[in-house]
């Protein structure tokens, strides 16, 4: 699969399940909407990451990365609450930054291998 839309389903998941957590919150608060605007501007990434602009790929794979960690916390804090449905979307958006996180660092690789036959 091609890593812009890798970066694509990742940023769709994160809005989806974001606004999810969101809305099926009882005491909704704006940090649980972290993740949806770090889904939109990973959409707005999609265009460069798939021409092969290398700087936008950078941006999107640090953004992705943030994302990750950032996550970290939420995770821990539905585990003390013992919130089933928040653990099950935090760690959905986690896996899925994981995977983006995968192709992405397997595409510079193989676009770093190229780059070196070339110059063979």
């Amino acid at each position: 699969m091609k890593v812009y839309l890798v970066n694509m389903i990742n940023a769709f998941i994160l809005i989806l399940l974001g606004l999810w957590g969101y809305w099926g919150s009882e005491t909704p608060s704006l940090t649980a909407l972290i993740p949806v605007l770090g889904g939109i501007m990973l959409l707005l990434f999609v265009k460069g990451v798939r021409s092969g602009n290398r700087a936008i790929a950078h941006f999107a794979v640090t953004l992705t990365l943030v994302l990750l960690i950032g996550l970290i916390k939420p995770l821990s804090g539905a585990f003390g609450r013992a919130d089933n449905g928040a653990i099950v979307r935090v760690a959905i958006m986690m896996v899925s930054c994981a995977v983006a996180m995968g192709y992405f660092i397997r595409s510079f690789i193989n676009v770093r291998k190229e780059r070196l036959k070339i110059k063979d």
